[in-house]
């Protein structure tokens, strides 16, 4: 089994310092250690060996960031705004209700087919704006925002009621070693009863 990468980080970080003071034959050597632990290739090892902590300044979607080799990156979180309101949330919680639960993939049908019948008949009031929001939401959002909702509709707890063995000690069961079916006079019947329906 290989190293993580936690662990080849820190043994380039070690090894790093002693390549970057060596001369040209030990800087061999250290090499075909570092490639043979970590599996790197020898190209590579040597750049990310030699550069092991310099900063480089990069640009990145149009704006300079200064990155140092070997440190982890900051993430850069994503300024989205909110497509969805507590209106539209309020209103597919209602049409999740409506539906008897359903999930995001059936949820997301059953808005486009049937909320303007449900408009039609008063079962529910929503403004232009929410419903064109309601008919464009994907099956994955619905199930995104309704997860909380799903969360506190979970069952607490599970039984642990465990089967009882007193009536199998009862019950005769024959093995596949007792079966003679050849014996003059043995006879077995299924019973089946059809079903009426009055």
């Amino acid at each position: 089994m290989g190293l993580t990468m936690s662990e080849k980080k820190s043994i380039t970080r070690e090894v790093s310092k002693r390549y970057k003071k060596a001369s040209k034959s030990e800087k061999g050597v250290i090499l075909d250690e570092f490639t043979a632990s970590t599996g790197y290739n020898r190209i590579y090892a040597s750049h990310i060996l030699s550069n092991w902590g310099k900063r480089l300044i990069i640009r990145l979607r149009g704006e300079l960031i200064s990155v140092v080799i070997g440190e982890r990156r900051e993430k850069i979180k994503r300024k989205r705004p909110s497509v969805y309101g507590k209106e539209v949330d309020d209103a597919l919680r209602e049409l999740w209700a409506i539906s008897d639960y359903l999930c995001g993939k059936r949820l997301a049908y059953f808005i486009r087919e049937s909320l303007p019948s449900l408009e039609g008949f008063g079962e529910i009031e929503v403004d232009d704006d929410t419903r064109e929001k309601l008919m464009k939401m994907s099956p994955a959002t619905i199930d995104r925002r309704l997860s909380l909702d799903k969360k506190l509709l979970e069952l607490k707890g599970k039984s642990r009621t465990k089967p009882g063995i007193l009536l199998k000690h009862q019950i005769p069961m024959r093995t596949f070693s007792q079966w003679d079916d050849d014996r003059p006079g043995f006879v077995e019947i299924d019973l089946v009863i059809p079903s009426c329906n009055l």
